[in-house]
């Protein structure tokens, strides 16, 4: 027969800092001490009960006195819980994990140390839901503990991201936002600023690790680098001072700070013996609106997110009303008076004063007595509110506007769990619901830490965060800022500096994305943004301006008529054609002179003629190029190039001819009079004109482009289309130049008075001589320079042929009349 199994509490119950009696009790675990008493153990006698240490954390303090008077506010209401009173049970947990199981399994248990008998041990007490902790990890701890009991905890300011995990805390559930909220709004707070080199601590707990994490990921997509990541938590000073040492050491300006505020006060009074540089903090809502850190004057123009501000009708004057009898039967806010009025109330042999009683909580400043905003304050006030409304949906219903409570009903936690999930209430203005992972609408306030009149820092509100705005919209700043450097420039915290337009970011080996070095960018690109990752090349017909930042049209070059260049070769040209036409009128009106006769006048006019033309074809190298014009300027060169050097020719052959033929016996001229001439010079140009149309037929000269030859700038020039052809013309041009050469070589010993094969020698010497090095002049020149090469050699050539041939015979007819007789020509001879 099985024996009966009695279930009985082990170990030692722990006194509650507060409580009362009612039909359901909510439970509530806040580190009203700032730590553990440590004590060490010999394993020889029954460990002591642990115990709190420490001054009173008056911020902790205020949380406990919210959830009594959200309590006692129910309680006294006609609408919630009508004629059905709340209980409670406040425990201290000293900041300490170990604390806080403790005290979660003693919640668990019940109030009695025996609380039931017999063969079931697995049911729990009367605690409806626990209000608590300040932390992720003691909350994460005691959700563990709770879960299986189906307890629901309502925490007020546990933010880590993890427990919105329902696999793993199914009964959590917290009216404060989690932290990957938190995180994004830190991550855009930096963004917002142009800051992209930053430092990042945090405490070395759940919240901390968690929070920051969440917070690096957020960065990262932010495009924000990380000097430097370090982590310490309260109870190591060593770690505390190599944290203090790097912050001092880093180069970037902002420091963020993902900690709990304990952690944030060790830390800080670490910094105040040695000051860092100025540093601007960006901080978490766990430690930025703590006014016991705003004594540390080096952190002023902190910002940070921060809970809502909000307002609860009463609870200020709850606060501060504390009568002398509460004080007493209270050993929480005995201890609180006495540490606050720095008195006792009891006589002993410390130097304190006895208290009175009559000390007025309204002329001191500590946390506790903070009027000016209700923060993670009405998150506990939130917090008892849904649990209050979640028993009154699963005790109480309504019938003809009358709400009915059924009194004295066992109420099971799964029905409080429940109808925790499905709260939907608005108190004092601020929505209370919970999503499927127990979390709240994520809204946060961005507070920045100014220095008053008074010369005290102070939180202010200069924007907001939501996250249930539309994606972009849910930042906004509202008003000025203060800064850590007093001033109202945002300060800089980049590892490198911004890229102007102009220039590419490298990156700089082994260091973050946002240290890199500014490279020009390459000829021919440009980048027309700042921190531009690459240069883009502009089109072929655009070039960069000087800054690099910017494509513009190039330079347009070509031989145009208002170059100074042009205007002395046109002059030239023009001018050489006149000395042709006047050489003509010369001679037409000296035609029956014998030394016009003497030279073949016909061939004379001819050749006039052809000069007159070549030296004006030279004008249609000048200007733009353009179909007609490039068509037209090679073939008219090389047409009446030869035209003129037949006319040379021909005058040469008559020459040699007219002196063989005053040999006995020889009739040479028969078979070269004026129509063998005619036909010899019509004859030799009808050759040029097939290669020419044979040139234009198969590939003619074009306009283009030449984007080579120089790359800021476009070369307007004619393409040959047929190389061969070109070549073609000019060699046939200098092969009868050479023929014509060798002839009047030859002519050159007959008599001076009557023949001018001496002139044609050299006029033909100074052609093939400008020819000659017009070759590699053409080839090398660029640009617009290749066509006035080729001017020049056009122009050379013909003023070469028009003062060697015609000059000394104009200067007789002009000036020497009286060698312009027959008698003198054939004198020497």
């Amino acid at each position: 027969m099985a024996l009966p199994m009695n279930c009985v509490l082990q170990g030692t119950s722990r006194l509650p800092a507060f409580s009362t009696d009612g039909e359901y009790i909510i439970g509530g675990v806040f580190s009203i001490h700032y730590k553990e008493l440590t004590k060490i153990h010999n394993y020889t006698t029954v460990p002591e009960p642990p115990t709190c240490t420490g001054s009173i954390n008056s911020r902790e303090l205020r949380f406990c006195r919210a959830m009594i008077f959200a309590i006692e506010e129910i309680n006294n209401s006609t609408e919630l819980l009508p004629g059905i009173r709340l209980g409670y049970q406040i425990h201290d947990s000293c900041a300490s994990v170990p604390m806080s199981m403790h005290v979660a399994l003693q919640l668990s248990n019940g109030q009695d140390p025996v609380f039931q008998t017999g063969n079931n041990c697995s049911k729990s007490g009367l605690v409806m839901g626990v209000i608590g902790e300040s932390g992720s990890t003691p909350s994460i701890s005691i959700s563990r503990i709770f879960g299986p009991f189906n307890i629901p905890l309502v925490s007020h300011f546990a933010t880590c991201a993890c427990l919105s995990d329902k696999r793993e805390y199914p009964t959590f559930f917290r009216t404060i936002p989690s932290d990957h909220y938190q995180a994004n709004a830190m991550a855009k707070l930096v963004k917002h600023f142009g800051w992209s080199w930053i430092g990042a601590i945090h405490s070395d707990s759940d919240y901390g690790r968690n929070g920051m994490a969440s917070f690096l990921e957020a960065a990262h997509r932010e495009g924000i680098c990380v000097e430097y990541i370090e982590s310490f938590y309260r109870t190591d000073p060593y770690k505390i001072r190599i944290v203090a040492d790097v912050i001092r050491r880093s180069t970037s300006v902002v420091v963020v700070a993902f900690t709990a505020a304990g952690d944030m006060k060790f830390l800080l009074e670490e910094l105040n013996h040695n000051h860092p540089p100025p540093r601007q903090w960006i901080g978490s809502e766990g430690w930025v609106t703590d006014r016991q850190l705003m004594r540390f004057s080096f952190c002023a123009g902190a910002i940070g997110v921060a809970i809502q501000q909000s307002v609860i009708p009463g609870f200020g004057d709850f606060l501060l009303n504390l009568s002398p009898s509460k004080v007493a039967a209270s050993s929480v806010l005995t201890e609180f008076w006495e540490d606050v009025f720095s008195c006792s109330w009891t006589k002993s042999s410390s130097k304190k004063k006895l208290c009175q009683g009559t000390e007025d909580l309204k002329k001191i400043k500590v946390p506790y007595t903070e009027m000016s905003t209700f923060r993670i304050t009405n998150m506990v006030y939130k917090a008892v509110y849904a649990i209050a409304h979640a028993i009154h949906n699963a005790v109480c219903y309504k019938t003809n506007f009358t709400i009915h409570c059924k009194k004295q009903t066992k109420l099971d936690l799964i029905q409080t769990f429940t109808e925790l999930k499905k709260v939907n209430f608005t108190r004092n203005g601020y929505h209370v619901s919970f999503d499927a992972n127990g979390d709240p609408v994520a809204a946060y306030d961005v507070v920045n830490w100014q220095i008053s009149d008074s010369g005290i820092i102070e939180p202010v509100n200069v924007g907001y965060y939501d996250a249930s705005l539309p994606k972009g919209q849910e930042f906004h700043i509202n008003r000025n800022l203060s800064w850590f450097d007093g001033g109202s420039q945002v300060p800089v915290s980049v590892c490198s500096k911004s890229c102007a337009p102009g220039t590419r970011k490298v990156l700089q080996k082994g260091k973050p994305i946002c240290c890199y070095d500014c490279i020009p960018c390459a000829e021919g690109e440009i980048s027309n943004m700042t921190d531009s990752l690459e240069c883009i090349p502009c089109s072929k017909e655009f070039w960069p301006n000087a800054g690099n930042d910017e494509c513009f049209p190039k330079q347009v070059e070509f031989l145009s008529f208002d170059d100074l260049l042009s205007v002395i070769l046109a002059a030239f040209s023009v001018s050489g054609a006149c000395m042709a036409i006047i050489t003509t009128v010369v001679f037409f009106h000296y035609r029956t002179t014998p030394i016009v006769r003497a030279n073949n006048s016909e061939l004379s006019f001819l050749l006039l003629f052809s000069l007159t033309l070549c030296f004006l074809c030279s004008l249609t190298f000048i200007g733009a190029p353009s179909e007609w014009s490039c068509v037209l300027r090679h073939t008219a060169f090389g047409i009446t190039f030869v035209l003129c050097i037949s006319c040379v020719l021909g005058k040469t052959i008559v020459v040699l001819m007219a002196f063989k033929a005053t040999l006995p016996g020889n009739n040479t001229m028969k078979w070269f009079g004026p129509p063998q001439q005619r036909l010899t010079v019509a004859g030799v140009t009808f050759i040029q004109v097939i290669i020419c149309t044979i040139w234009l037929v198969v590939s003619p000269p074009f306009p283009m482009k030449n984007l080579h030859t120089y790359k800021e700038k476009i070369i307007l020039e004619c393409a040959l289309g047929s190389a061969v052809g070109f070549w073609a013309v000019l060699g046939y041009i200098g092969l009868l130049a050479v023929f014509c050469f060798v002839l009047a070589a030859l002519a050159r010993k007959l008599p001076d008075n009557f023949n001018e094969a001496k002139l044609i020698t050299f006029s033909m010497l100074i052609f093939c001589a400008v020819w000659i090095t017009f070759i590699p002049a053409y080839v090398s020149s660029p640009g617009k320079y290749t066509v006035a090469v080729e001017i020049f050699a056009i122009l050379s050539s013909s003023f070469g042929l028009m003062l060697c041939i015609f000059a000394p015979k104009c200067f007789i007819i002009l000036y020497q009349p009286e060698k312009n007789t027959k008698k003198h020509l054939m004198n020497k001879y």
